[in-house]
C-alpha cells in the first residue's frame, strides 16, 4: 500500500482510482472535492511543506493558465507566467520519492527548473476517443503505457464553449487515464 497525495485536484478522480486498488490516497485543492473522499481542502503547498515526507507518490495538476503554450498571447513575459513557473516548480521538487507533474503542452521543459523531458500522451490512449495532449513529468516513475487505444479523436476539450465550468471540466483527468496511473504506478512502485 502506498500512501498518495494527488495535488491541485478538487474532481477526486485520480484519488479515488489509487483508493479503489487499496492504497491511502488524499487529494488537496482549494476547492471542495465534487465527490466523497479523504480530501485537504487549502492551500496545495502550505498542505505540502508540512506533510511532503509522508507519502510514497505524488501526482500532481498545478494550474496551467499562466504557463500552457496556448497561452503565450496573454502571458509570455508577464509576472503570471513567472508566478506559474514557480508555483509548478514549488510543487516539483517536493521531497516525495515517486513524482507526476502533469500539464498540457506549456513552457515549463524550456523556461522552468523542472529537470526531467515529459512523456506526451493522449486520452484516446487510454479508451477515451477524444485529443488533449497532455505532459507527464516523471520521477522515480515508468512511463504510462497505453491500455486501450480507440477510435475517434476529437478535440471536446479544446472546443468547449465559454461558460463558468469550463475551466474547472478543461482540466479534469480522464477516468481511463487515472485508472492507468493507479493499476501501473501503484503495482510497479510495490516491487523491489
Amino acid at each position: 500500500m502506498l500512501n498518495v497525495v494527488v495535488v491541485c485536484e478538487e474532481s477526486g478522480i485520480v484519488r479515488e482510482a489509487f483508493r479503489r486498488r487499496g492504497h491511502d490516497a488524499i487529494s488537496v485543492d482549494l476547492q471542495p472535492s465534487a465527490q466523497p473522499g479523504p480530501h485537504h481542502q487549502g492551500d496545495a503547498l502550505e498542505f505540502l511543506f508540512k506533510y511532503a515526507r509522508d507519502f510514497d507518490l505524488m501526482i500532481a495538476h498545478p494550474f496551467c493558465t499562466y504557463t500552457a503554450v496556448s497561452g503565450n498571447r496573454h502571458y509570455a513575459n508577464t509576472h503570471y507566467r513567472k508566478y506559474g513557473i514557480a508555483f509548478a516548480e514549488a510543487i516539483w521538487h517536493q521531497p516525495i520519492a515517486m513524482r507526476c507533474l502533469e500539464h498540457p503542452v506549456s513552457v515549463l521543459p524550456a523556461s522552468g527548473d523542472i529537470d526531467v523531458k515529459p512523456q506526451y500522451i493522449q486520452p484516446w490512449q487510454f479508451g477515451h476517443g477524444e485529443t488533449k495532449r497532455t505532459a507527464l513529468f516523471l520521477t522515480g516513475l515508468p512511463s504510462l503505457q497505453p491500455t486501450k487505444i480507440v477510435d475517434g479523436r476529437e478535440p471536446r476539450v479544446w472546443q468547449m464553449p465559454p461558460g463558468p465550468e469550463r475551466k474547472r471540466l478543461r482540466s479534469r483527468t480522464y477516468q481511463g487515464i487515472a485508472d492507468a496511473m493507479a493499476q501501473q504506478w501503484g503495482q510497479s512502485s510495490l516491487s523491489p
